[in-house]
């Protein structure tokens, strides 16, 4: 049940966090440019590896909370089964 629940876990924060990045780049505001017609500037090594971090963190909090509900719930309707 362990390897399961870990297994689970994995691959629900794979899969949220694909999800996080697709929303991210699908509803992510435009870079507004510049007076004077300049390009606006990229986000830095670090601004960027932060948000990467925080999508991932994000998703593994979500997964943890989903696959105890999962789990939980198959555990409770295995006791009520008997």
């Amino acid at each position: 049940m362990v390897k399961a629940s870990l297994l689970l876990m994995l691959l629900l924060t794979v899969l949220i966090g694909m999800g996080l990045r697709w929303r991210e780049s699908r509803f992510a505001t435009p870079a507004i440019a510049a007076r004077n017609g300049k390009a606006a500037r990229r986000p830095g090594l670090l601004t960027r590896g932060k948000r990467n971090i925080d999508r991932w963190v994000t998703a593994a909090a979500i997964a943890a909370i989903a696959t105890i509900a999962l789990m939980g719930g198959l555990h409770w309707i295995r006791v009520w089964i008997g």
